[in-house]
């Protein structure tokens, strides 16, 4: 039987537990298999059967419950661009660490419901990530600052406005003498005029930044290599060898929308192509980016700088010291450099933010050595407004201030008394200033220690502007008017200047105008062109030359970095812990924290841990077993109980809950930042551990000297990696790329609706369309941008933690991570499964009120007032892809939420059943216009939402008896193949088998 498992698997595993044994413990098997796990806790027959009975209490009850009864008035004059049912697009652009993203907002009779990326933007080309897509939410979050407060009283806005022109009064007196700006990265130009224009007027003022999760490596390391600020830009469209030093390429890099799409389009084979790019993968925890590659190795962070020096000595470059490698590196090395060297010109090497700057400047080094530079590498001015070293500008602030010199501290969107490194004790230090100002979203950590509390406008209510990564510029327009009176930074820096009540599109309408020159009408066809494409034509910066400067490079190299980028603790050590490097990220669903109030996000499973609403110490199964946490994770029934930890980091402590994590490095512990607020709202505050308590400035991204031990204590983690195992299954399948080559070449297309086997369950003739879905494997990044364009788009409820633990998420689309081989450093697949649209879907036969029935066209539908909650159809599907909920999970009370709902889907009460439509009121508009137009539908025409939101265009929908449809085609591969096809419920959704390019010189073992 174990065999027959191993088999059918193919090796992949998706727990610790899978990986060491061929069966489940006895405890675990239970669960594992039980399509509903029934959360901590054993149940005896007598308190079964009493839940029983309040369960059917409850919902006879809840079958009564109505949507609260509401009076509407309707237009007195209805705006003629406004038609009923059909919704508007606005092009807009959000901005996260001063980089913006061109986007698409839907809009319902004024209110914007779902975000969509840009095609015409290229940061975008039409896709978003899991953040834009939960933005929507942040907008109508009633948590939101609402209220202009001094002291803590609510206070007009015209107080304000004169306060700070009495402020404005003494600042002229002495010439700006003791003001001081504290903003994030600034890469609107608008903005960064109007700071300028103050700094001029008050030569005395100050402008510093601090951006958590920035690019201050980055920076670092273009001003070692070249002696300046310098943008790098990459085409991984040529690129047929890309090596990424750590893991940000596809999830956090800037552009890296694009070069998702570039390099899933360079990874996804078609017959006869031979330009499949092979990809290495160097980092220090692992990440999505990491997941995709051929050959990844793990290292930490010490460890890598020695590897790039001896990389960089390798291929050539004349450093002072060739480091020596352990054997298997060193041949993982060898085997790299030869594939490097063979491919001059078309190769990339890449460092992540979170590599030292040391590491940057090799990067570099290596590119220009290799002649990658101007053909896969291109460098251009840097995006931000002023670039600099924000970790020395915030050591400067603290410094003024410490010294008496800050009199007024105006802070612009940020929350430095949460993210400021821990040795500046910013918080203690704000007290210090005679006047603090602070404009944000929420009445958060800054806020409560500031005089003057600013409501910020959410960026889909104010006028702007940003560059993108290759610098194209885009103005930001409202989609609605400030739902809480809140204020822009433009508004607020214009209360220091002769134009008072200067508004944000004046500001920004105004700067515009003044570098465009000629006449009034020429500028106005410039200024519709560009908020109507959402790009400002002609703005992106053009390819520079650069000089490196090799011996600055050598000098740094030299000696080699004995504690990464931090210092070794000088707190002894305890005889339980052990020394370990700490490694800092930000988190990939909540960022630095400024998502922490996000219920979409929070919920979200993260893309390896499938953690939800926590954070977690991760650390190797080794590393693990040496600190008495042994090798498995404690599962209890949907409940993970996993050890505490306390880490100590140069004097400062925290305790949080230890995660073993398949492909961590030995001797690491990750931390994820963001979480630990204490005033983040009602959803973000108290969830996770705090991990900017431990990250110093002298240790940003990582640093050596940790000490970490076992506590008493369990702590129970939300993850849902468990949930829905289907074991001993063939679901997720890998093919290296000579085999696929081979059955390309003799692969016979098969028609997609042909029977293999004889069914039971009656036949179907679908004469008009029929709807399919092909999801490629060899392109998804597990990104989770589908995940929540999928809850925007279906009006998919939050659960909360509790009911995660019990398995009961409401997510319609899971990604689910397999792994193969050891633990240590396994090859990771992502998996996204929907409803499967089975055809012969054996969910349809047990539903005793036919309210999941087929369509015409290949659907399984779900008719939401036929179903009485039996739940039969969950327990009869294999796929486990159907949610039902349990509990009124969808918010009818705060009006604010419902304004955000997309009112062309249903939204659910409690006791319905809920699973992936295919989008089926997209079809159904796009069927309307193709009706009036008086033809079918064109291919390409609809796009589900996770479809338009997938960078890496890893999902297909489409007509599948339109023969020359992509996803046709699609189905029509050698690789595709459907889910547990052996049970003949033919699904309209099929896979495309996951690609791998490795290197025949590469040592497998």
């Amino acid at each position: 039987m174990a065999e027959e498992r191993k088999k059918c698997g193919e090796g992949f595993w998706r727990s610790l537990e899978e990986s060491q044994s061929d069966r489940p413990r006895p405890d675990e098997e239970s669960v594992s298999s039980d399509a509903f796990p029934h959360g901590p806790g054993d149940v005896s027959r007598r308190h079964f059967l009493r839940f029983m009975g309040a369960s059917l209490a409850l919902a006879g009850l809840g079958g009564c419950d109505r949507p609260p009864a509401e009076t509407i008035v309707p237009y007195v004059r209805q705006p003629e661009e406004i038609v009923p049912g059909k919704p508007l697009f606005f092009a807009t652009a959000i901005s996260i660490a001063g980089l913006a993203t061109g986007l698409l907002v839907e809009t319902h009779m004024g209110r914007p419901t779902k975000i969509e990326g840009n095609p015409s933007h290229p940061a975008s080309l039409g896709a978003t990530d899991a953040l834009a897509q939960a933005s929507v939410l942040g907008l109508y979050d009633p948590d939101r600052s609402q209220v202009l407060t001094y002291l803590g009283r609510i206070r007009p806005w015209s107080q304000f406005v004169a306060a700070m022109q009495e402020l404005r009064k003494e600042l002229r007196q002495n010439k700006g003498k003791g003001l001081r700006i504290l903003t994030g990265t600034i890469g609107s130009p608008s903005l960064g005029h109007q700071i300028n224009q103050l700094l001029k007027e008050f030569p005395g003022a100050r402008w510093h930044q601090w951006e958590p999760a920035g690019r201050h490596h980055t920076r670092a390391g273009a001003r070692l290599a070249f002696g300046a600020y310098v943008e790098t830009q990459y085409r991984l469209e040529k690129a047929e060898i890309v090596v990424a030093l750590d893991g940000t390429l596809l999830s956090c890099a800037p552009g890296y929308l694009r070069y998702a799409r570039e390099f899933a389009r360079r990874r996804a084979p078609s017959p006869g192509a031979e330009g499949t790019s092979r990809f290495y993968a160097v980092e220090c925890t692992p990440s999505s980016t990491g997941a995709t590659a051929d050959h990844r190795l793990a290292l930490s962070t010490n460890e890598t700088i020695a590897f790039v020096q001896a990389l960089a000595v390798r291929l050539g470059i004349d450093l002072p010291r060739t480091p020596s490698l352990p054997p298997p590196q060193a041949h993982w090395l060898e085997a790299l450099a030869r594939d490097l060297e063979a491919h001059r010109g078309s190769s990339v090497v890449l460092a992540s933010e979170h590599q030292p700057p040391l590491v940057h400047a090799l990067a570099h080094a290596i590119n220009r050595s290799l002649g990658n530079v101007n053909q896969t590498v291109a460098y251009t001015d840097p995006i931000e407004v002023n670039p600099t070293d924000e970790i020395a500008s915030l050591k400067e602030l603290a410094a003024d201030i410490d010294a008496g010199a800050v009199d007024t501290l105006i802070i612009l969107e940020g929350n430095p008394a949460y993210t400021a490194p821990a040795d500046l004790g910013f918080r203690d230090r704000l007290a210090k200033i005679r006047l603090r100002i602070h404009l944000s979203l929420y009445n958060d950590e800054t806020s409560a220690l500031c005089h003057w509390h600013v409501p910020a406008a959410h960026y889909l209510e104010s006028w702007s502007d940003g560059r993108a990564f290759d610098g194209t510029a885009s103005i930001a327009q409202p989609v609605i008017a400030p739902l809480y009176g809140g204020k822009t930074a433009h508004e607020l820096l214009a209360t220091l200047s002769d134009r008072a009540e200067r508004s944000a599109y004046d500001v920004v309408r105004a700067y515009w105008r003044e570098r465009r020159g000629g006449s009034e009408a020429e500028f106005e066809r410039f200024w519709r062109k560009s908020l109507h494409d959402g790009v400002i034509e002609g703005t992106a910066f053009a390819p520079k030359a650069v000089s490196l400067n090799l011996s600055a490079i050598a000098a740094a190299a030299s000696p080699l970095p004995s504690s990464g980028s931090g210092t070794q603790s000088n707190v002894p050590r305890s005889a339980d812990s052990q020394s370990v490097e700490l490694v800092f990220r930000p988190d990939p669903s909540v960022l630095d924290g400024s998502f922490a109030n996000n219920a979409w996000l929070q919920e979200l499973p993260k893309p390896l841990s499938k953690l939800t609403w926590d954070n977690a110490a991760l650390v190797s199964p080794a590393t693990a077993e040496r600190l008495g946490l042994g090798t498995r994770q404690g599962f209890t029934g949907g409940a993970v109980y996993t050890e505490l930890v306390e880490i100590r980091f140069q004097g400062r402590a925290v305790r949080a809950p230890a995660w073993i994590l398949p492909g961590q490095p030995d001797g690491t512990i990750t931390v994820h930042l963001g979480y630990g607020r204490t005033r983040a709202g009602r959803v973000g505050t108290g969830t996770g551990f705090d991990g900017y308590a431990l990250r110093t400035t002298a240790a940003i991204w990582s640093g050596s000297g940790a000490e970490v031990r076992k506590l008493g204590g369990r702590y129970a983690l939300a993850t849902t990696q468990t949930h829905h195992n289907i074991h001993g299954r063939d679901l997720v399948r890998t093919v290296p790329l000579a085999q696929d080559r081979e059955t390309q070449a003799n692969a016979r297309p098969e028609k997609h609706n042909a029977a293999s086997h004889p069914s039971l369950y009656p036949e179907f003739a679908y004469p008009g369309y029929a709807w399919g879905m092909a999801i490629d494997l060899a392109r998804c990044i597990g990104c989770n941008a589908c995940v929540i364009a999928c809850q925007a788009e279906n009006n998919i409820p939050t659960v909360g933690k509790d009911q995660v633990l019990r398995s009961r998420e409401m997510h319609w689309l899971r990604i689910d991570s397999y792994f193969k081989g050891p633990p240590n450093n396994p090859e990771t697949v992502y998996q996204p499964v929907p409803c499967m649209h089975c055809e012969m879907a054996p969910c349809e036969v047990v539903c005793p009120v036919t309210a999941t029935a087929h369509s015409a066209e290949g659907l399984n539908d779900m008719v939401y007032n036929r179903c009485v909650g039996t739940r039969y159809c969950s327990n009869n599907c294999p796929y486990k892809v159907r949610r039902f909920n349990f509990f009124q999970f969808s918010d009818w009370n705060t009006p604010s939420l419902k304004s955000m709902r997309n009112p062309d889907v249903t939204v659910r009460s409690r006791g319905v059943m809920e699973k992936c439509t295919y989008c089926v009121q997209r079809i159904n508009r796009a069927k309307i216009e193709a009706e009036k137009d008086g033809r079918r539908i064109r291919d390409g025409e609809i796009l589900t939402a996770c479809q338009q939101a997938c960078p890496a265009e890893a999902i297909v929908f489409g007509d599948i008896n339109d023969a020359e449809s992509t996803v046709s085609k699609l189905k029509a591969d050698a690789r595709n193949y459907a889910l547990l096809e052996e049970l003949n419920t033919r699904p309209r959704t099929t896979y495309l088998a996951a690609v791998r390019n490795p290197n025949p010189a590469m040592d497998k073992a």
